[in-house]
């Protein structure tokens, strides 16, 4: 039997990245999976894609920044698959820029989505989880461990989203409920294309150089790994290993190397 046969999977931002390769793994090992994100057309072709393997998949549309949209999310799955055994909060965006230039909208925009949106996805599903005995999956990041220059508005948010994960951890364990976080380093996505307005840029270029980035479907097939095993961290990247090892062990030499790059 596939690792995923029998299942039902949420997850959000699955319109592209992460989100999107998450969903074709999971479901090729069997899942069903429920995708929203807030780009209904991209959703929709990759439902069918997905439904072409056999699997079922569930396009919703919907913004975790808005109140009720998670929760409407949550009823039509309820509706059409009766379960919910795995969540995946990956819904996300960064903003950029010096911290002069930003503004405390700017990193309210930000928290609204990264932390906020993480947190109406567990409440929306927490009742689902405790029945299935399941888990949720959330993506942090190698910046909620290592702040960076022209980053504090996303790092802060994902120092914030790792807490939320450890505390989780320990509540939920009595109702036999895993919490899985992820903790990506850079990955093929689209992330360096939105801009602080969380608006979709496609002609943006990726300032991140090709052979650094793990592809998507790589990261997608260890997440899935980590959350069926429910590992307590998974971090993916070669290079996002090394950087949280020297911010643990070596803080003072990860930081000469970073402050280089605040100039």
């Amino acid at each position: 039997m596939k690792r995923f046969g029998g299942t039902v999977t949420f997850i959000t931002g699955a319109s592209s990245g992460i989100g999107a390769a998450l969903a074709l793994e999971i479901a090729r090992q069997g899942g069903d999976v429920v995708l929203m994100a807030r780009r209904k057309e991209r959703l929709q072709e990759l439902a069918r894609e997905i439904e072409s393997t056999g699997r079922r998949a569930l396009a919703i549309s919907g913004d975790v920044a808005n109140d009720g949209d998670i929760e409407l999310a949550v009823k039509k799955t309820n509706a059409e698959f009766g379960r919910i055994d795995y969540v995946v909060a990956n819904a996300g965006f960064g903003v950029a820029g010096r911290f002069e230039k930003l503004t405390i909208e700017d990193f309210r925009r930000q928290f609204e989505t990264n932390i906020f949106g993480v947190l109406r996805t567990v409440y929306a599903t927490r009742e689902n989880l405790i029945a299935s005995s399941g888990c949720l999956g959330i993506i942090g990041s190698v910046n909620g461990y290592i702040a960076t220059p022209r980053l504090s508005p996303y790092a802060m948010s994902k120092f914030a989203v790792h807490g939320l994960a450890g505390s989780l951890r320990y509540e939920f364990r009595p109702h036999g409920v895993g919490v899985v976080l992820i903790v990506p380093g850079f990955v093929q996505t689209e992330i360096h294309q939105v801009d602080k307005m969380g608006v979709y840029h496609p002609e943006m270029k990726d300032s991140v150089p090709p052979w650094l980035r793990m592809p998507a479907e790589k990261a997608a097939r260890q997440i899935a790994d980590a959350i069926y095993r429910r590992k307590r961290i998974k971090v993916i990247t070669g290079h996002g290993v090394v950087a949280v090892f020297l911010q643990r062990h070596c803080p003072g030499l990860l930081s000469a190397v970073t402050y280089p790059l605040s100039r």
